[in-house]
């Protein structure tokens, strides 16, 4: 689907010269949008917003998760969202409704967003003053994974609809993650064959003190710990804005 990231390559592909070429270029690629990200990331770290890189499979429940945590946050604290998709405004008008800026970014053919795009988006968004930037990625358990945007911390979402062998099956974007959130868990009465156990071991064994945490944007369940760690994040990076005096090596807190 993905023309930009390499997504046609594999390892099943003949070592020809065109197979090598594509490659070489993937790399300068991927290069050129760690370049961006550090540019990104800079410009987080000068104004004190804190940049959650939010990942999932498409349907998992990212953008109500969201307008939960918009409505669910403390007062004072200020949020504006990037929303990915390959089209439509659909989730950044959802965003919107609730008085949080939102730019959002249609990729086309593209099933990932990368640090240009979001590089652009940023001269949309008021940024100065915000605290928590989310940026919704595009629905897909493995390109996002592997694109820097300039995010501190990337968060994974796993929902009860989707199976509880993603973790398993998609292990590349469980390594990327600081954290997972597994959703949609007021469903599990009627899924009995989801396993919350099973999330968690699968997690575990890729990476054994990753915090996953169980929320439902419908009920609030689970929120509060969301929430809690959204908070001393946001502190920890206004405390480390005062510290280091725009010198940053931001280090995210995890907390169960």
């Amino acid at each position: 689907m993905c023309t930009d990231c390499g997504c046609g390559v594999t390892d099943t592909r003949p070592d020809t010269d065109e197979s090598r070429h594509t490659i070489e270029i993937l790399e300068d690629l991927l290069h050129e949008n760690d370049l961006q990200a550090d540019h990104n990331r800079a410009h987080f770290d000068e104004l004190g917003v804190f940049a959650i890189n939010v990942m999932s499979g498409p349907g998992s429940g990212k953008t109500s998760l969201l307008e939960a945590t918009i409505e669910a946050l403390p007062r004072g604290l200020r949020v504006a969202v990037i929303e990915g998709d390959l089209e439509t405004e659909n989730d950044a008008e959802r965003i919107r409704r609730h008085g949080v800026p939102a730019v959002q970014i249609t990729t086309g053919m593209a099933c990932h967003l990368d640090a240009h795009m979001v590089h652009r988006a940023l001269h949309e968004l008021p940024l100065r003053g915000v605290d928590i930037l989310f940026i919704e990625n595009v629905g897909n358990l493995v390109c996002p994974a592997n694109f820097d945007v300039g995010q501190h911390v990337n968060v994974m979402l796993v929902s009860v609809t989707e199976g509880d062998d993603k973790p398993a099956k998609y292990p590349v974007m469980v390594r990327a993650a600081d954290r997972v959130l597994i959703t949609k868990t007021d469903l599990l009465p009627y899924i009995e064959e989801f396993s919350v156990e099973r999330v968690r071991a699968a997690v575990k064994a890729i990476q054994a003190d990753l915090p996953v945490t169980e929320v439902s944007s419908k009920t609030g369940t689970g929120l509060d710990a969301w929430i809690r760690w959204l908070v001393e994040s946001v502190a920890a990076k206004r405390a480390e804005q005062r510290s280091a005096g725009n010198r940053y090596s931001y280090a995210p807190r995890r907390s169960a």
